[in-house]
């Protein structure tokens, strides 16, 4: 080759070369961009219309509203570590998120006993990014309030607005507890627990369905039991046992993992098909 085809060949095999660098920079990006995307909407933070079209196609989906609510109980903060707490208020943003993406959500997420550690830990993540988590209620009161009128715990309402739970600000447009509904009967609140004898059967609407919002690894037996026993509310656990018999590990599954079965449920009205759609499949093997 002459000189001058020599430099071409020379010129265009570095093209190609940075154009092979190029290519991964840009993959690796594009991955980058998807796994902080991910982390943001893990943790309730609103997702643009934008960043939502990259990642899937915007479909026209229906969503028919549950209407039940959901409580998690934070009332545990001193039964956990340093860690615990923060693997804990991970998978309350799960619990947001699986509700905000079903076609049929619950109407009411609240979270009470928001005290403590969890609380810190909430305000720390993404710039309070809780607060922005619309159509929850964030108490720092006991569930027991919602039968005890005695004290106005304040929610979010449907724009992500915070109340009360330990904030001394009172944005405008916020609502009180007492005025936004009226006095909740105990015989419709049911809390889950897998150490209560009675079998769960079905979801049903107007009831009232509590979840213990603790990272204990199973520590702590009848903790969730006791507590349902003391404040005199029914306690009832998932039916994992009767259409999972052959489960060979334990049966004790994340905050998370307990509500997402139960937003299954209403969207398959099949207990079968929710609990298989969300227990971990290393669950099912032996050794």
């Amino acid at each position: 080759l002459s000189k001058k085809a020599q430099k071409k060949a020379l010129k265009k095999a570095r093209f190609e070369e940075r154009k092979i660098e190029r290519r991964a920079k840009e993959r690796e990006a594009k991955k980058e961009k998807k796994r902080k995307r991910a982390e943001r909407i893990a943790a309730g933070e609103q997702v643009s219309d934008d960043e939502m079209s990259q990642k899937r196609p915007k479909s026209n989906v229906v969503k028919n509203l549950f209407a039940a609510r959901v409580v998690i109980d934070l009332g545990f903060d001193d039964k956990m570590g340093d860690k615990e707490v923060t693997s804990l208020c991970s998978q309350l943003a799960y619990v947001y998120s699986a509700n905000r993406r079903s076609t049929n959500p619950f109407t009411t997420l609240l979270f009470t006993s928001l005290n403590g550690r969890t609380l810190a830990r909430l305000e720390k993540l993404n710039d309070s990014g809780y607060k922005r988590w619309a159509g929850t209620e964030w108490w720092s009161e006991s569930y027991d309030a919602l039968w005890t009128r005695g004290s106005t715990a304040s929610v979010h309402d449907q724009d992500g607005v915070v109340n009360g739970s330990g904030h001394d600000e009172e944005p405008e447009g916020t609502e009180t507890r007492d005025a936004l509904e009226p006095q909740v009967l105990k015989d419709s609140i049911v809390y889950l627990t897998a150490d209560s004898s009675e079998i769960l059967g079905e979801l049903k609407e107007g009831e009232t369905y509590i979840i213990g919002g603790i990272c204990d690894h199973n520590r702590y037996k009848n903790l969730c039991l006791d507590k349902a026993t003391q404040t005199g509310v029914r306690a009832a656990q998932l039916p994992i046992g009767r259409y999972l018999s052959h489960l060979p590990t334990r049966k004790v599954l994340t905050v998370n993992q307990v509500f997402e079965i139960l937003v299954k449920w209403t969207e398959t009205r099949d207990w079968e098909q929710a609990l298989y759609a969300v227990i971990p499949k290393r669950k099912f093997q032996l050794g």
